[in-house]
């Protein structure tokens, strides 16, 4: 037996840029490990303290499907009392991460055939996923000169008969650009008028800097909108593998049996994690996200001295989608020749979609004397 039993989109695979620089990442010592969305940062204790008590206490079985009652709850309070949105526990899906997620409500929502529009440069797993259940990935390219912003009227020029839904990102992995109202309320009007899901994903929502305002699209269409978030980025709890999904009930009823075939319920101990994070959320993600402001404030600001790179302001997320096109370089080659010559190692731009070339995303996801480290090696190339 070999290769050939497998499904022939497996059989020879097309190239994954961002798993490849993931898988390389895990592999590298002596790097300046710059490419992964994992917030370096320790979970925070109290946190890792409360799902220990749990599980010292007994509580090691399923929950419920959907998740933890309580953590639904919490969830529609968080949304209520941050945004002044309304949303009831049914609409609520618990799920092992964002990724999750997103996967079981486009699971629940495709037909072969149907198409689903994707702004680019986006999180690569987007597409895929589209792909895996069933549906066609419609992609619409995001413009450098406008800072890559998701526009209502060049998503509307993709719009057919055969449009379901539409993913966004925001604030952006990974050109950080946040949305502004005006510009969600466009999309939200297109939404409603060609009765499309808008499937958003906001798991840097906690991520805006200074000056800028997150304001979720549900706010405008809370009938076409289906958020997709989890406590990977805002808690640092990637390794917990715990997010969730926000929508009309009938998709997440749809969504849940989808689910059930698949993971049944998210871990409980990450369920006990995440409500205990929910409920003094203020308190434990501010340190967290002015670290990271920092960290982007630095590159901002010393990145641009360097006369092969350029940066656009970074209005939200953890990353700097940095501008390489000076350097001649493509940008896997580019990539490729920093690891080498600098041992710097950051994701090409071609990873997020064909308009991320000439550009690479730069996660400040470690500490900021680390990020002088590298910028203080990029300074002393040329190319």
């Amino acid at each position: 037996m070999d290769s050939s039993i497998l499904s022939k989109a497996y059989q020879q695979p097309a190239t994954n840029i961002l798993a490849d620089v993931c898988a390389l990442a895990a592999k590298m010592d002596n790097v300046i490990d710059l490419s992964v969305g994992d917030p370096n940062f320790t979970t925070p204790a109290p946190i890792i303290d409360a799902a220990f008590a749990k599980a010292k206490a007994g509580m090691t079985h399923y929950t419920a499907a959907e998740g933890l009652p309580e953590l639904r709850q919490a969830i529609c309070d968080f949304y209520q009392d941050k945004y002044q949105l309304h949303f009831a526990s049914q609409q609520v899906l618990i799920t092992v991460g964002a990724e999750h997620a997103l996967f079981v409500a486009l699971a629940a929502l495709l037909d072969p055939g149907d198409e689903v529009i994707i702004p680019e440069p986006c999180f690569s797993p987007y597409i895929e996923q589209v792909k895996l259940a069933g549906g066609t990935p419609v992609i619409v390219d995001g413009k450098p000169e406008e800072g890559f912003k998701i526009n209502a009227q060049e998503i509307a020029k993709k719009v057919t008969p055969q449009t379901k839904a539409i993913i966004i990102n925001t604030p952006n992995n990974p050109s950080g650009n946040v949305m502004t109202a005006e510009e969600a309320q466009a999309l939200a009007k297109l939404a409603v008028e060609k009765d499309l899901l808008i499937l958003s994903d906001e798991i840097y929502s906690d991520y805006v800097m200074p000056g800028q305002t997150f304001t979720p699209i549900a706010k405008f269409a809370p009938d076409n909108t289906v958020i997709i978030s989890g406590m990977s980025k805002s808690f640092a709890m990637t390794g917990w593998r715990i997010g969730y999904l926000v929508g009309p009930d009938w998709l997440v009823t749809a969504a849940n049996d989808v689910n059930d075939a698949v993971t049944f319920s998210a871990p409980t101990l990450s369920q006990v994690g995440a409500l205990y994070g929910l409920q003094h959320h203020d308190e434990l993600v501010a340190p967290i996200v002015q670290a990271f402001q920092e960290r982007l404030d630095y590159l901002q600001k010393e990145l641009p001295q360097i006369d092969w790179l350029a940066v656009s302001p970074v209005q939200g997320s953890i990353y700097v989608f940095a501008d390489i096109r000076k350097t001649g370089l493509g940008s896997v080659e580019f990539a490729d020749q920093l690891l080498k010559k600098a041992g710097i190692l950051v994701v090409p731009g071609l990873a997020f979609g064909k308009c991320g070339e000439g550009f690479v995303r730069i996660a400040a996801t470690q500490p900021l004397a680390a990020l002088k480290e590298a910028v203080a090696k990029m300074k002393q190339l040329t190319w």
